[in-house]
């Protein structure tokens, strides 16, 4: 199971590319971190690189499937939706410490290459959260800006609280935004 072997190295392989960013995670990196020579990188990921940004923007995806959006489109009023919501973005970014792989990797030359991947993972996550907020009464325009301005809040105090070392910054961002929806404030 090729798969198999190559799951083996994702968790690896997500905090070299969120530490480093794609330019900056060298293979000599990716290969001290792992433990594998690169013919071995090679023989897990005979694309190189590129096949290894693919696997974990794979894994990443199905991660924001089954635990983003499904919280989502689940059962709850619309505050209890986004508080889950919130709680799961605020474990998975470890209360903002660990950087936005997506961020990354619209920086440098792994913009052109993956840009239209993220592009659709950050898409689908608006529109469930535009879904949520039509579901609730409010126009599709607004609903729509609502949740724009929800995933540049998250976005903005992730990149924020990295630039000043203060992760309360995020933290209060990830409390406020049910909050705000609920009161049908634009954060």
């Amino acid at each position: 199971m090729p798969n198999l072997s190559k799951t083996k190295y994702l968790p690896c392989l997500l905090t070299l590319f969120r530490q480093y960013g794609y330019d900056g995670a060298t293979l000599s990196k990716i290969s001290e971190a792992t433990g594998l020579g690169k013919a071995s990188l090679y023989h897990h990921f005979p694309k190189g690189k590129d096949e290894m940004m693919t696997t974990v923007l794979d894994y990443l995806q199905d991660f924001m499937q089954q635990n983003i959006i499904a919280v989502l489109q689940s059962e709850g009023d619309v505050l209890t939706r986004f508080q889950r919501m919130c709680d799961r973005l605020n474990e998975v970014y470890e209360g903002g410490k660990k950087p936005c792989l997506f961020a990354v990797l619209l920086m440098g030359s792994a913009r052109d290459v993956f840009h239209e991947r993220v592009k659709t993972i950050f898409q689908v996550w608006i529109d469930e959260m535009t879904k949520v907020l039509v579901d609730a009464g409010l126009d599709r325009k607004l609903s729509q800006e609502r949740a724009e301005d929800v995933a540049i809040a998250i976005q903005g105090a992730l990149i924020l609280s990295h630039g000043l070392d203060d992760f309360a910054i995020f933290q209060r961002i990830i409390k406020q935004i049910p909050q705000s929806i609920a009161e049908s404030k634009i954060i």
